[in-house]
């Protein structure tokens, strides 16, 4: 992001509701259309770790060809699996060359969720940075 960008939008957030049932396959959708993006990458959730990239998380995303056990696989990851619990925090990484890093703050976890389509965007504050800030 621009420094301008950040200026202009100095708090930046998008909450989703989603259900236990969804993966985190879907979750991923959920965020890239809660901010806009254009272009699909490869992305990652990692779990457990102190910090990004920390090697201790435990992480979901697409396996490396040379290492197929590296990640587990995110469309067969359902959000009841991973246990969260209100506070917990974790981590999400768009675009390994640009580098999108998102924090995810579980604020709430239902033991059953109302009626409606999961999971789906229900607020969103300050505006979608450009996916690619030279664009």
């Amino acid at each position: 992001m621009t420094d301008d960008f950040i200026e202009k939008n100095p708090v930046l957030y998008r909450t989703i509701e989603i259900k236990g049932s969804n993966t985190l396959a879907e979750l991923h959708n959920s965020i890239f259309a809660a901010f806009d993006r254009e272009e699909e990458h490869l992305y990652e959730f990692q779990l457990g770790g102190k910090r990004p990239n920390d090697p201790k998380a435990k992480r979901y995303g697409m396996p490396m060809p040379d290492d197929p056990d590296s990640l587990s696989d995110p469309a067969k990851t359902t959000l009841a699996s991973l246990k969260l619990r209100p506070e917990d925090i974790f981590g999400y990484w768009f675009d390994f060359g640009d580098n999108w890093w998102h924090q995810i703050d579980v604020a709430n976890v239902k033991p059953k969720a109302p009626k409606g389509k999961y999971p789906k965007i229900t607020k969103s504050v300050g505006n979608s940075p450009p996916q690619y800030a030279g664009f």
